[in-house]
């Protein structure tokens, strides 16, 4: 039975992963590393610090600290959001149909708190959340399944009873590795990437959400 839907943020409540993209290419540029929006989706899913250690363990360079990197990409990445950010197709859709089923609803994001506090603000959405959790409280990111572990506790819900809603196969992987259970909306480009198998539910938009995925999932 589940007790609770846990919401990733980027890719799932807001249209955000063309933001990371270009962020991330504009802040490696000035190292010398051009990265293209092909490469970025090799980082998709994790915490900005480890896209920054992934990047400098294969590429390296000098005289750019890693923390100046990280908040020239979180900067990038809040400025768009601010100025532009869409949200996903069927965000109130899909959070008023879980919160008519009774249960507890969280998010938990890869991201940094800056950045969850732009996209609730920008949407107003900072009163749907029972819990709102980042990684960067975490030791690892995704595809560890800490950030899912730690919202399931404070919710006081068990991990197996919860509902995890992804984008990325790195969040699928940490989601499945918590042994929740997993809706996979991946990017169009990305969705016939047969690692997402591991989801018990794959799906084009939250807006395909409805009765009969609740009964698959909840068996």
């Amino acid at each position: 039975m589940i007790e609770a839907v846990i919401f990733d943020m980027d890719g799932v409540l807001i249209d955000s992963e063309p933001f990371w993209q270009e962020s991330e290419i504009e802040a490696f540029g000035r190292t010398g590393l051009r990265l293209t929006r092909e490469m970025c989706m090799q980082t998709m899913g994790l915490r900005v610090d480890e896209v920054v250690e992934y990047w400098h363990r294969r590429h390296g360079w000098e005289g750019f600290a890693a923390g100046e990197l990280e908040e020239a990409i979180v900067g990038g990445v809040e400025r768009r959001i601010l100025e532009k950010g869409e949200a996903m197709g069927g965000v109130e859709y899909a959070l008023d149909f879980f919160r008519g089923r009774g249960v507890k609803v969280a998010l938990a994001s890869s991201s940094a708190y800056r950045l969850i506090r732009a996209v609730t603000e920008r949407f107003r959405l900072a009163d749907r959340f029972d819990c709102v959790y980042s990684a960067e409280e975490e030791e690892y990111g995704k595809p560890h399944p800490g950030v899912y572990l730690t919202t399931a506790r404070r919710l006081g819900v068990k991990p197996s009873a919860c509902l995890a809603i992804e984008d990325s196969f790195n969040g699928v992987l940490a989601a499945k590795a918590a042994r929740m259970k997993c809706i996979a909306v991946p990017e169009e480009g990305a969705r016939r990437d047969p690692r997402f198998a591991i989801a018990d539910v794959v799906l084009g938009s939250l807006t395909e959400i409805d009765e009969e995925v609740w009964r698959r999932l909840s068996d």
